[in-house]
């Protein structure tokens, strides 16, 4: 099976020092598959960009531009737990744009699967607001433009310690997207219970 690898050094851009969600959690992954020789065995996909259009399948614009503005003003912190810097916009644009990518790979019959090694993360952000370390929902923009490509259904399977709330709240209306999750209840954010 051809697996293919979409990561980029500009994930390493979104830190904040001594945050739980740091770029040494990324540069531990990456570099745990170099020391195993899988990253030899992987298609290596560089990730584009995302476009404002294609992150607001899932985000309202509104807040799209105030992630932009609250970026370009130098960042700091959305909520206890969230943070964005100078660089996080464009960092979240390409981790976002990172999933796509991969889609188009497998569409295109590049790839038989993808693992995107992206940051910040996407699983807690809502529609019009960031959470749990997340500003824009990777999976969920990702899931929509591949209903966009014509999949008629899509599986999500979320393994986490935290519920995905960002995602399951964006298909809980849905029927054509499936959102399944293994995740310890109650911790952070208290949802998911069944």
């Amino acid at each position: 099976m051809r697996t293919g690898f979409v990561y980029d050094e500009i994930f390493l851009k979104h830190d904040y020092p001594d945050h739980p969600e740091r770029k040494e959690r990324l540069i531990a992954v990456v570099s745990r598959l170099e020391e195993e020789g899988i990253l030899e065995r992987v298609v290596r996909i560089t990730p584009r960009r995302a476009t404002v259009e294609e992150v607001t399948l899932n985000h309202d614009p509104a807040y799209v531009q105030e992630i932009h503005d609250f970026c370009a003003s130098g960042g700091g912190f959305l909520d206890p737990d969230t943070y964005a810097t100078g660089k996080s916009y464009e960092v979240a644009l390409t981790a976002v744009g990172a999933v796509l990518e991969g889609i188009d790979r497998l569409l295109e019959g590049e790839v038989e699967a993808v693992f995107c090694a992206v940051r910040p993360p996407g699983h807690h952000a809502e529609r019009a607001k960031a959470m749990g370390f997340c500003l824009f929902n990777n999976v969920a923009v990702g899931a929509l433009y591949l209903r966009r490509r014509g999949a008629e259904r899509v599986y999500i399977v979320d393994f986490d310690a935290h519920h995905g709330n960002g995602t399951q709240k964006s298909f809980y209306e849905d029927n054509t997207v499936f959102y399944f999750s293994t995740h310890q209840y109650p911790f952070y954010p208290g949802t998911g219970s069944a």
